[in-house]
Order: C-alpha cells, then structure tokens, then sequence
C-alpha cells in the first residue's frame, strides 16, 4: 500500500499542502492515506509524521514529494530512511535531489542501501568514540558505561504503547522523562523492541542458580 507523506513550513496559511498532495494523489495515494504537517523540518514533535510511520506495515512503501519534506536534519534523515528498510518499507521520493531513492527499482535499491551504510558508518564511529572514551577513563582508574535510562518496567510500557497506533509518542516520551531518539533506542515506532530493550530486559532477568 502506498502511504504519502507532505509538510510545509508555517501553519499561518502563507504555504499551502495542495501542491505536495497533487502529486501524491497523481502518483497512486488514496487521499485518506496522505498524512501532513504543517511544521517546520527543525521541529522535533511532528504528529502527522508521527502517525505517519506508526500506521506503517512491511510491504508499504512511503512517498513524499521532496526528500526534506521527511527529515529535519541529515542525522534524523538517516536514522528514519534505516528504520523503514528495517521494518521492510519502502521509500519513494517524487522529485527534487533525491528523484532517485525508489525502493521498487534497482537503482532505488542502490541509492537506499547508501544511506543505510551511511547510518552503519555513523554507529561504527560512534562506537569506536565510546570504546576510545572508556579505555581513556580506565586509563586515569575510572570504570565508565552507558547507563539505561529505562527499568524494565519503562520498556515494557514503552514496548506497549507504541504498538497501540493512537499513542502519542511526545506524551508517551514527557511520561518517561526521556527524548524521542532515546526511546527509539529501546522500542521501534510499532512497538519492536531494540538493542537497548533487550539488553535492559536481558539485565532485569535473574542469573540461573548452577546446578551440579
């Protein structure tokens, strides 16, 4: 199924959504599965997109009209373009510099598997920055370590809510105290649960008694 996506910047009628769904609807969207914002990019608290990438399935593909209708930094651009190929969505973009990226051709394929890589190579620096910073730490006689931010009992309701598509994912955040990429450490946008859930959960589990 064809899910669109469109935005414009001001919400004080100066920018109007008509061209974006146009193209939407010239390109398959039923109307009813066109989803909008009238934001801006920066803003972290999008509902529509919100709802957007929760109501999201594998085999649905995403279509927006430009590719910054859809990310508000590079970072957030990556993270979410790696999260739909996760969740096997696709992801079609109708012009401007990113015309290329459609998962249902090849050389979409190609364009989306760069960004993937490009989402791999930022962990991979990220991690070899936290190795680094430990070994540094130990070095001067200090044990260091990421903390959860979440109990068990946090991932679960977390784990929960977001499979319900009527959560709110900035109450559901302002309830835990916590950000909206934080808790998508712990818990996918439908309620999967991320390294950063089990590794919790994995930890919360008692150590089995041995046994001779």
């Amino acid at each position: 199924m064809l899910i669109g996506y469109a935005r414009v910047s001001k919400s004080d009628g100066s920018q109007v959504l008509d061209l974006q769904i146009d193209a939407l609807i010239k390109e398959g969207v039923k109307k009813e599965n066109i989803y909008t914002d009238k934001a801006s990019g920066a803003k972290e608290d999008r509902v529509g997109l919100e709802h957007c990438l929760k109501a999201l399935r594998a085999d649905d593909i995403l279509v927006v009209w430009k590719l910054d209708r859809l990310g508000r930094s590079l970072k957030h651009l990556i993270s979410t373009v790696d999260d739909l190929s996760q969740r096997k969505i696709g992801f079609k973009v109708l012009s401007g510099q990113g015309v290329n990226i459609d998962t249902t051709t090849p050389s979409g394929r190609m364009v989306f598997s760069i960004f993937a890589a490009l989402s791999e190579f930022e962990r991979e620096l990220n991690r070899e920055r936290t190795i680094a910073g430990l070994q540094a730490a130990r070095a001067r006689g200090r044990k260091g370590g990421r903390k959860f931010q979440l109990t068990k009992a946090q991932v679960r309701l977390a784990q929960a809510s977001m499979k319900n598509r009527d959560t709110s994912v900035a109450e559901l955040c302002s309830e835990l105290g916590i950000t909206r990429p934080t808790l998508y450490r712990y818990v996918s946008p439908n309620g999967e649960l991320r390294e950063f859930g089990k590794r919790v959960l994995e930890i919360s589990k008692p150590t089995p008694t041995q046994t001779s």
